[in-house]
């Protein structure tokens, strides 16, 4: 989440700080950011997440910036068509690890393969927890939600 003067939330920096971390360890990897804005007019958590990568030091030119991914199945797809474009084998993947689950549950669905990089911190208790039950009821909402879809292409 991005914070209404444009700084990235707690959570976005350390997701920010697992993504410069994987950006590192795989060098010559583009990286997507993914991530609109939360409010018409606002900073995308895209931009504001390739603007901390460059101020680190991840080369622009390796910053694909997804602005238009409003929800994390949105950033599934989204990572699933750069996968197509670039021909790359695989994602990593780069979140708190209560979230990870979900987004390779929903890389899987588009083909991708993708391995897991949890964030080196760990967000606090209350809300590591509340995120977690949260994530326990998305999976099968997108479940679902995929279902629909595959099945109204059937048709």
């Amino acid at each position: 989440m991005v914070r209404p003067d444009g700084a990235p939330s707690p959570a976005l920096l350390r997701r920010i700080g697992g993504g410069l971390a994987a950006a590192r360890a795989h060098p010559e990897a583009p990286v997507l950011c993914s991530g609109g804005a939360a409010v018409p007019g606002a900073p995308s958590e895209a931009s504001v997440m390739g603007r901390v990568l460059a101020a680190q030091g991840v080369a622009p030119k390796r910053l694909i910036l997804d602005e238009a991914s409003r929800t994390t199945a949105d950033n599934a797809a989204a990572a699933a068509r750069q996968v197509a474009a670039g021909g790359h084998p695989r994602v990593v993947a780069c979140s708190d690890a209560y979230h990870l689950p979900r987004i390779r549950l929903l890389l899987a669905l588009h083909g991708v393969a993708s391995e897991p990089w949890p964030c080196g911190e760990r967000p606090p208790f209350g809300h590591g927890l509340g995120m977690t039950l949260r994530e326990g009821l998305a999976i099968p909402h997108n479940l679902a939600l995929a279902m629909a879809r595959r099945g109204r292409r059937a048709s």
